[in-house]
């Protein structure tokens, strides 16, 4: 029997893009967090030689560019293993939707071959090969909140963020992450270049989204702690309390996504859809990654739950989910 595993979404709380480095990437800082939203993967090996990949959506490569085919050949070359690794992947998540799909359905690979071959794989091997493949495949070998530096790859847990209901919207538009990068570098050209001549290389924009992004967290979550001002009220009316707070401030910390600023004007519907979240109730909306996929967050289920019907509805495709924190992360990615 194959092994079945979750691959879940991820959001992106806050993007900003640093200076061009030398080895071609931009430096970055993230927030990232995982969702409930997920494909479902699975994984077999048969007798045979070679990777196979099935997928009923024709947008998913089925060859050496597919980030699954490239992890199980990682792991394949690693444990010095052979035999026909079959891939099947029950598409939910949108593909080039900025949610981290095609990344966490290689991730979801990585851990159903290792069940599949009984073999363990150290945690920096998985690391490894993960930010061999990808930027954004790391954070899906920590889950939850995750702080992403570098070039995204590199991960920090943090401490979970309380529960957050959500709505992410999947309009039928494909953002390329490349051309995304291109825009941002000529929109920013001059900026570039003052960096070049002055050594800067945006750490002020940089550093100015750390501190953000360190006081929000800091501020929000120390009403949870023993002694806050929460001590003494019941536990789930302590992390609405703390939700609550935390989308509060999110919005008071100025924390955006810096892809905003040249997908938009590039595709203006995407604008609009983020207005939409507004009028519909959220408290913080964003692009996620380059998009196309926008997310709002709201303050129950029920208003997430109603603005998702009514987006729908109107010919948007939106969907009510929530976060997951780490230890829900690894608890449901088995199916």
């Amino acid at each position: 029997m194959p092994v079945a595993v979750r691959s879940f979404a991820k959001i992106n709380i806050g993007l900003i893009i640093g200076s061009l480095r030398d080895d071609g990437y931009h430096e970055l800082r993230t927030v990232y967090q995982t969702l409930a939203l997920h494909d479902v993967l699975k994984v077999e090996v048969q007798r045979g030689s070679g990777i196979e990949i099935r997928c009923k959506d024709p947008r998913v490569p089925d060859d050496e560019t597919n980030t699954c085919y490239r992890v199980a050949d990682r792991v394949l070359r690693l444990l010095k293993r052979r035999g026909k690794v079959v891939i099947a992947v029950e598409k939910q998540l949108p593909v080039q939707g900025g949610l981290g799909a095609a990344s966490s359905n290689a991730i979801a690979t990585l851990y159903a071959l290792e069940a599949e071959l009984k073999e363990p794989i150290p945690a920096e091997e998985k690391l490894r090969i993960a930010a061999e493949v990808g930027s954004d495949l790391p954070l899906f070998c920590v889950g939850g909140t995750v702080l992403g530096v570098g070039r995204g790859e590199q991960v920090y847990p943090l401490q979970d963020l309380p529960v957050m209901c959500a709505v992410v919207v999947t309009p039928n538009v494909a953002v390329s992450t490349p051309v995304a990068f291109a825009a941002w570098d000529k929109k920013h050209d001059g900026e570039a270049r003052a960096d070049k001549l002055t050594g800067n290389h945006n750490s002020d924009r940089i550093n100015t989204f750390s501190r953000s992004v360190h006081g929000w967290l800091s501020g929000t979550l120390q009403a949870g702690r023993a002694g806050g001002p929460t001590s003494g009220v019941p536990r789930d009316q302590s992390r609405g309390d703390r939700a609550e707070a935390l989308l509060l401030d999110l919005v008071r910390a100025g924390i955006e996504n810096d892809f905003e600023r040249v997908v938009f004007p590039e595709h203006p519907e995407l604008r609009e859809v983020k207005r939409a979240l507004e009028r519909h109730g959220a408290q913080y909306c964003s692009l996620s990654g380059s998009g196309s996929a926008l997310y709002g967050l709201f303050g129950t289920a029920a208003a997430a739950e109603k603005a998702a019907k009514t987006l729908t509805d109107a010919g948007t495709p939106a969907h009510a989910t929530r976060t997951l924190t780490r230890a829900e992360y690894w608890k449901q990615i088995w199916k």
